[in-house]
């Protein structure tokens, strides 16, 4: 009877037992377009329009608003000169620019399965008024969820945002001393419940902020975009705009 006794507590700790491993899902996506194009696809995942004033280009034949350089991925907004008509999203904004957007083929989910990720990359913006570039986490089905991990509107002022709803929303603002130059923007989130994940926000390898979400289970879309005017003002700058990302790295954490 001893023996069946412990017999059993081991089959049941073999059929409880698991185990983590992490994997890496996107690394070194910006050595050259034939790589690139493995991990990213061009425009946001809805097309080339959004709430700001410019209209997303690029494809794999394409390079004049998206282009590699030196493993960074460079995007370049323009102003134009002609009558192009209104953004197809709300709020129809006038197009003033061209600019552009990728995002990642892969979707990413925080479940039981997949329970922590790690998103992060270094980024040079852009602050000048009328300015907006973004590094962010949206839904791949529904609009929200959405999580903000660069978001500059105009200043040197990043903006951490979680939308639960289009009006439960958390953000922390973090002021980026010498933005003209490289920093590094960081994610960690981890499930926590059946519903709700932590989101936790760094600069340069210090954290910031924690927000929570109910957002387990929802697919996203990371997207990488330089808008225009929108949020950040009006007016706008008339010369090149440039944002440009590198180390752009998506890991998670797989149970078995």
């Amino acid at each position: 009877m001893k023996f069946f006794a412990i017999f059993t507590v081991f089959l049941l700790t073999i059929v409880n037992y698991s185990f983590a491993e992490w994997e890496t899902l996107i690394n070194n996506s910006l050595t050259d377009y034939n790589t690139f194009e493995k991990y990213w696809e061009y425009l946001y995942p809805w097309g080339s329009d959004h709430n700001g004033s410019a209209r997303m280009y690029g494809s794999s034949t394409d390079h004049n608003h998206v282009y590699l350089k030196d493993n960074t991925v460079v995007i370049l907004a323009t102003r134009i000169n002609w009558d192009e008509g209104k953004s197809t999203a709300n709020p129809h904004p006038v197009i003033h620019y061209h600019s552009g957007a990728i995002h990642s083929k892969q979707t990413f989910t925080i479940n039981d399965q997949y329970p922590n990720y790690e998103i992060r990359g270094e980024f040079m913006v852009p602050t000048a008024p009328g300015t907006w570039p973004a590094f962010w986490l949206n839904g791949a089905w529904t609009w929200p969820p959405e999580i903000d991990i660069v978001e500059f509107k105009g200043n040197n002022v990043n903006w951490f945002n979680t939308f639960r709803t289009s009006s439960d929303v958390s953000t922390y603002k973090s002021s980026i001393s010498n933005q003209g130059a490289w920093h590094e923007y960081r994610v960690w989130i981890t499930k926590v419940s059946n519903t709700d994940m932590d989101i936790h926000f760094y600069i340069d390898g210090v954290w910031k902020a924690k927000h929570t979400a109910n957002h387990v289970g929802k697919p996203f879309h990371l997207i990488m975009n330089l808008q225009m005017e929108g949020s950040s003002g009006g007016n706008g700058p008339s010369s090149n705009t440039y944002y440009r990302g590198r180390n752009i790295y998506v890991g998670r954490s797989r149970e078995w």
